[in-house]
């Protein structure tokens, strides 16, 4: 094949790239120019599109002898996925700006350019399997469930799928660096980027003050007692704890949670762990990684990218995913992704727009 190399110049892309190369297929390397104004320095394991992180990916490709080319997708990346950030945060949600930026730029933009220019497949560095199964290819968990991220490429649709090529998802992590050295790569020992790429700093918070700017309200209880005033709703997010400086504590002096954040009033309600308990989750903009389910399907949840999954039940009713778990979950937020799995296999996800209690059972 003529296979189209992501490499953002840490060890997964250039692992992925070289077994690319070793499989016997004609390999470009393209390094994504995703910031408008790159830094000069990485801190540790903050933030990526660094200059450096492009010379690396340079100096990969030049150990590995396949041709390499910067790809300024700068303004896309801006429109798709930081403004798309802001926005979601700006309306109450909390948004995962990673499956935005699979389904918008590298498996859209990208993917688009590379057939357009003759390519077969985009070749990148994420864990997870692809398995051509009896309905076409499927996208499967990778073996290593600490690095899976089958998650965030829940949004990838069948026809991308069949496009896309994941090399590393049947190897654990610590495999890939001792191979990346063993080929005498020198980003081996590079720190993983855990933050998101655009808050290099780890602030989000100050990110979307810079953004949006101050927009004072109010933290209320459930009978809607003011308990505290707020700079601005965005900086929080259903589930949080930490940081409500509420002026007084609970009557039952238990802590209390952010369970709402109501955009236009800006106000935040916060309430006892118990209330943030959900058994009902309703997704908009369904996206299948292969056939939409007929019926209702018996399968497993995840709402975080790094969470356990809940068994649960499934169907779709006038384009939106509605999703049963028959275990409670805590702390879900409007603007997540519910991702649905048959075993190891990716069924597809949506955006949470809404979800609801259990029921209580009646006699």
């Amino acid at each position: 094949m003529r296979v189209l190399a992501a490499m953002s110049g840490g060890v997964d892309s250039a692992v992925a790239a070289a077994r690319a190369v070793d499989a016997g297929h004609q390999v470009t390397g393209v390094h994504l120019a995703l910031s408008r104004n790159p830094s000069s320095y990485r801190t540790g394991a903050r933030g990526c599109c660094t200059l450096e992180d492009a010379r690396d990916a340079r100096r990969a490709a030049d150990v590995l002898g396949i041709p390499f080319y910067v790809w300024d997708l700068a303004e896309r990346f801006h429109a798709d996925v930081v403004t798309d950030f802001v926005q979601e945060y700006a309306a109450g949600r909390t948004p995962n700006p990673c499956l935005r930026c699979n389904e918008k730029i590298k498996f859209a933009a990208v993917l688009d350019r590379a057939l357009a220019l003759g390519f077969d497949a985009v070749c990148t560095g994420h864990y997870a399997q692809l398995v051509d199964g009896p309905a076409g290819r499927e996208l499967h968990r990778s073996v290593d469930p600490g690095k899976d991220q089958s998650y965030v490429l829940g949004v990838l649709t069948a026809e991308q799928l069949a496009h896309a090529y994941f090399p590393l998802g049947g190897s654990p992590k610590s495999a890939v660096r001792a191979e990346a050295a063993e080929r005498g790569l020198a980003v081996a020992d590079k720190p993983d980027s855990h933050d998101i790429c655009f808050v290099a700093d780890g602030d989000t918070a100050g990110f979307l003050a810079r953004e949006l700017g101050e927009q004072p309200g109010r933290v209320v209880d459930e009978e809607g007692t003011v308990l505290a005033e707020h700079d601005a709703a965005y900086a929080f997010t259903v589930g949080q704890r930490r940081g409500l400086r509420l002026g007084r504590p609970a009557d039952d002096g238990k802590p209390r949670y952010v369970l709402s954040i109501e955009p236009v009033s800006r106000t935040v309600t916060v309430g006892p762990r118990d209330r943030l308990t959900v058994a009902h989750i309703e997704g908009t903009q369904p996206r299948w990684c292969g056939p939409a389910p007929a019926g209702p399907v018996e399968c497993r949840a995840q709402i975080r990218a790094h969470g356990d999954t809940l068994p649960a039940r499934a169907w779709v009713d006038d384009d939106v995913l509605r999703v049963e778990l028959a275990e409670p979950a805590t702390g879900v937020a409007p603007g997540q992704a519910v991702v649905i799995y048959a075993g190891t296999r990716v069924i597809g996800s949506a955006t949470i727009s809404s979800t609801a209690p259990a029921t209580p059972a009646t006699n």
